[in-house]
């Protein structure tokens, strides 16, 4: 069954129910008055933490209307949002960019946030604001932990939680402690979780599961003069992660990241000034051969450090606020491949795989949020970037294999060398109140993007030319022209929120295979990766509707479509129309759920290497999902949640696939079948 007419049918009867409600709030309708109201706005998503099971932070973002993830197990998942990913979303760890360590994304930022202990997550789709960083031309993702609250006479606040999850043997258990006053604190957070092979809806095992652990902890205070101080050292562990969907498994996902911040009020003519600095310390390791049987065995150990700095200043200016902010990001990547025969740890290193490469990249920025007459709010922003990278072994031999230089040469003919952008992002937003329960917003923006390590000088050679991937060093940064135009609806019984947008690419960086196509030199399907035009539109949908004090719905859908227009060729791993819709009943204590979930077939795909790019596993198709959840208090300060995910047991795969460019026969790995999830956390 196609669900995309059922889906389109669905907006069609919210928009109408949008619109009797509001024609009904002219007519003053009595107000029907309904606790618990869910925030409605199809551009912006505010997550708290423990609403059901996670692995980590990117399934935890799946539950956002319109973010997808791009998956090859239960670990590592991948978000995209508008069918951008990786460094087209902005996602910061409070206030840390964190870059994983491996080429090939098992780790994604995302990967090293475990949702319970924090506190908030904020999911920002579109460009709405320039100043958490360069790029972002999907989206932002601040995962954030708050300064601990101590009422007078409270020095100690905490927090505990379990919950587990049937398929596939799933549990986590997690402390957050807190102790102090007005002044200052001390928090500790930490989590354990273990998950194993979980099973599909036919019964069968998915090869998948991980161990983490993760501590976090804080000291926080202010001194007699106002100024505040924040030390935070973040770390996670990871070990034994599996990956259905790839011929590595990883040993070992560590993470280490220590921020400072300063904040000081009315200094000089500013309201705030705060100076934030991180470095983030991930060690990856990944191998074919401690989880499974190979007859030659590889393993890939790598690095990769973030060093940042970020300066705020915060003034009134006029009838608005305008913010200042220099910030800068240095990384630093390194991953080399060993291989040799099966029975002994290689030590032959046969590529550098990220050979040496260092990018810096320092920014200037300038936002302003004003209003003017009645009813009309504005955002005005620029940024200025200055990107310095180079690749410092590009030019040396491993043990065995090819040169980076050579492989460069060999497809781009070029070789690495220091890199120098300049590049100018700039943003206005307009939000206008139509009347009091109607608000228009539209957006025009300019975004630019730099090509990430992998893309502009990974080296993985292989004698079979298909099996090689090699980054391209003479990328252009990406620029993105987006428009973005909506409507949030407030009625007396129905909110709806509506985005439409609009994004013309030019030098979209393309992920590709070797055809020879202009400024490829080659034609042996090796993947490269080469400058395009696109166009990626679409829309997001979300409406919430009360039918009484203690029954209500929610819906959303999302759809975005991407083409290459330099080849006339779809864009690969571009999410399918989606859409949901719930039933709840819920009180002072108690709530009841059901939701359903529809995705719809694609068949815009690429999934030929010797004629694209390969890297979907042939067209999807459509499915539906049914789930059932609840939750009640425990006394003043607990709480109880649990649910069943898949009652049906159905048997689907999601289209967004991890391809990996060491076996070209792309699987797409199916979901779990039918699950019981809980959850139970108590606050004293």
């Amino acid at each position: 069954m196609k669900y995309k007419k059922t889906l389109l049918a669905g907006i069609s009867l919210i928009g109408s129910i949008t619109a009797f409600s509001t024609v009904a709030a002219d007519n003053e309708i009595p107000v029907i008055q309904v606790k618990a109201d869910k925030i409605i706005d199809a551009t912006t998503s505010i997550l708290n933490s423990g609403n059901s099971f996670s692995a980590d932070g990117g399934e935890f973002l799946l539950q956002t209307p319109g973010v997808s993830g791009v998956k090859m197990g239960n670990h590592g998942i991948d978000p995209v949002i508008r069918g951008q990913k990786h460094n087209q979303l902005n996602i910061l760890l409070d206030g840390a960019y964190v870059h994983g360590g491996c080429p090939n994304r098992m780790d994604p930022p995302s990967a090293y946030a475990s949702a319970e202990i924090y506190d908030q997550v904020t999911v920002l789709k579109g460009v709405q604001t320039l100043i958490y960083g360069a790029g972002g031309s999907g989206g932002t993702v601040l995962f954030e932990r708050s300064i601990p609250k101590f009422e007078d006479g409270e020095t100690v606040n905490t927090k505990v939680g379990a919950g587990y999850r049937s398929n596939g043997n799933a549990w986590d258990i997690f402390a957050d402690v807190a102790a102090g006053s007005k002044e200052g604190y001390a928090r500790a957070s930490a989590t354990t979780k273990k998950v194993g092979t979980y099973k599909d809806g036919d019964g069968k095992d998915v090869r998948s599961g991980y161990s983490e652990q993760s501590l976090i902890t804080s000291l926080g205070g202010k001194s007699d003069g106002g100024l505040k101080y924040r030390f935070d050292i973040d770390a996670v562990r990871g070990t034994d992660i599996l990956y259905a969907g790839a011929n590595m498994d990883s040993p070992q996902a560590d993470n280490d990241t220590y921020k400072l911040s300063i904040e000081s009020e009315k200094l000089a003519m500013f309201e705030t000034v705060k100076a934030e600095i991180y470095r983030s310390d991930v060690t990856h390791d990944m191998d074919n051969y401690s989880y499974r049987t190979s007859t030659m065995w590889m393993r890939v150990p790598s690095k990769s450090i973030t060093d940042g700095i970020r300066l705020n200043a915060d003034m009134v200016l006029a009838k608005g606020d305008l913010t200042l902010g220099v910030d800068y990001k240095k990384g630093d990547r390194d991953a080399t491949r060993y291989g040799g025969a099966a029975g002994t740890i290689p030590t032959n290193s046969n590529a550098f795989m990220w050979p040496g490469v260092e990018t810096d990249q320092t920014g200037l920025f300038a936002e302003y949020l004003g209003n003017f007459g009645k009813g009309n709010s504005y955002t005005a922003g620029m940024r200025l970037d200055k990107v310095n990278t180079n690749a410092t072994k590009a030019a040396l031999a491993a043990d065995s294999g090819a040169i980076a230089n050579n492989l460069y040469n060999m497809y781009y003919g070029v070789s690495a060398s220091k890199k120098t952008e300049n590049n100018v992002s700039a943003l206005y937003r307009m939000e206008h109140d139509l009347n009091k329960n109607n608000m228009l917003f539209w957006g025009v923006s300019r975004t630019v993007r730099t090509a990430d390590e992998t893309e502009r000088y990974l080296a993985a050679g292989s004698t079979t030319a298909s099996n090689r991937w090699v980054g391209n060093p003479d990328l252009k940064p990406e620029v993105h022209a987006q428009l973005d135009v909506g409507l949030n609806f407030k009625g007396k019984n129905t909110t709806s929120s509506v985005s439409v947008y609009y994004d013309n690419v030019s030098d979209y960086i393309l992920r590709d295979r070797a055809h020879g196509q202009a400024g490829i030199n080659q034609t042996d399907n090796a993947t490269i990766y080469r400058n395009v035009a696109a166009v990626l539109y679409g829309i997001d949908y979300e409406a919430s509707y009360k039918w009484s004090d203690n029954w209500r719905s929610n819906f959303s859908a999302a759809y975005v479509h991407s083409q290459n227009t330099t080849d006339d060729r779809v864009i690969a791993q571009t999410p399918p129309l989606e859409g949901t819709a719930s039933l709840e009943y819920f009180n002072n204590d108690w709530l009841v759920g059901v939701d359903v979930r529809l995705v719809d077939e694609q068949t815009r795909v690429e999934g030929d290497i010797t004629t694209d790019s390969g890297l979907d596993a042939g067209p999807s198709k459509s499915f539906g999902v049914l789930n059932l959840y609840g939750s009640i208090k425990l006394g003043k300060k607990g709480n109880l949640k649990a649910g069943i995910d898949n009652v049906l047991d159905k048997t689907y795969a999601e289209h967004l696939n991890k391809p990996s460019a060491f076996d070209t026969s792309v699987v797409r790995v199916n979901e779990a079948g039918r699950s019981v999830w809980t959850r139970v956390s108590v606050k004293f």
